[in-house]
């Protein structure tokens, strides 16, 4: 590892099949913290190239438990995290209401690293149990149309990290890896990202693969679609920007969408808005969110009928039925 260091320290970089071998050594425990906390460092000083986030990818890839999923055509809403911004959890309640307007769901998801909150602090606050027994998130796809895969309970290799990104509170190039790492390999896939130049490198990586795909990178830094300003979106079918307008939605102020500061005022927000009584900006944001997602999946070709699908799942109380059945 000493020569990697030395190596990436004088600005080289990796090739795929070098940012692979590295992976899989991490992820058989070989090295100590000292210089892991020294490689994600490096990666904070440059950006990662299309061909290191690539190798890193399969690296992991190759190392998690397998799951298989398919015959549920199921879509992931995931987003990078590590923008700063302390939204509260956007994509995970989307990913509820895309579910409760008939697209299956298997969530890819984390505890928060540099957030207060992640996905998984989320559901586990509200008793949901993480596991990767094929049987069991099966039941919960017929049951609700939506599953839950907890990172850590499908890659293992990550429990030789996780500690050190704890302790170093934030964003590495493990964040930018989570929304390419779904152990279930959907074919559909929103994925917010914290920066255009990771966009694009996603879009690309996309790009090798069959999946019907958006990559959301939001113009004031949101790696989701924060209605604060325009929102840029990479798919197969080209880029472009879109703004509140094009949802039939206002454009709103960013402390509108506020996290809050514990787990417990994270979940206030989130039940309040599956029972509806959630502000209309807060509300506002998890529409258009979840229009992006229903596109992406085909499901909808206009923005505002995919709007107003997500606007009827939550004030119908669809969504909220959806949440019940996987977290009773």
């Amino acid at each position: 590892m000493k020569e990697l260091i030395n190596r990436l320290s004088q600005y080289n970089t990796l090739t795929k099949e070098e940012a692979k071998a590295i992976f899989l050594r991490i992820g058989q425990g070989e090295f100590n913290n000292s210089e892991l906390a020294a490689f994600m460092t490096l990666f904070m000083i440059r950006p990662v190239t299309v061909e290191e986030l690539s190798g890193f990818r399969d690296g992991l890839m190759e190392l998690r438990v397998p799951i298989d999923l398919s015959a549920y055509d199921g879509m992931d809403l995931c987003g990078t995290g590590g923008d700063g911004k302390n939204t509260f959890n956007i994509s995970t309640m989307s990913a509820f209401v895309v579910a409760a307007c008939g697209q299956n769901v298997v969530k890819h998801g984390n505890y928060g690293v540099s957030s207060k909150c992640g996905s998984s602090n989320l559901l586990e606050h509200f008793g949901y149990e993480f596991t990767n027994e094929q049987a069991e998130l099966e039941r919960q796809l017929d049951g609700s149309g939506i599953c839950f895969l907890h990172a850590p309970k499908f890659h293992p290799a990550m429990r030789f990290v996780g500690p050190i990104r704890k302790e170093l509170g934030v964003k590495t190039f493990f964040n930018m890896l989570g929304p390419l790492v779904n152990p279930a390999l959907p074919k559909k896939q929103m994925a917010g990202v914290f920066s255009h130049e990771l966009a694009r490198i996603y879009s690309y990586l996309f790009q090798e693969s069959d999946a019907q795909y958006s990559v959301v990178y939001d113009l004031e830094g949101y790696d989701e679609c924060s209605l604060t300003g325009e929102t840029k979106v990479f798919s197969s079918k080209g880029e472009q920007i879109v703004k509140p307008s094009d949802f039939g939605l206002d454009l709103i102020k960013a402390e509108e969408i506020h996290g809050g500061e514990t787990i417990e005022e994270a979940a206030k927000i989130f039940t309040d808005i599956l029972k509806g009584e959630g502000t209309k900006v807060q509300n506002s944001v998890v529409y258009a969110n979840s229009a992006l997602a229903l596109k992406a999946a085909g499901k909808y070709d206009s923005l505002q009928d995919a709007t107003e699908a997500a606007r009827e799942a939550v004030e119908s109380g669809k969504a909220l039925q959806v949440f019940k059945k996987l977290a009773p």
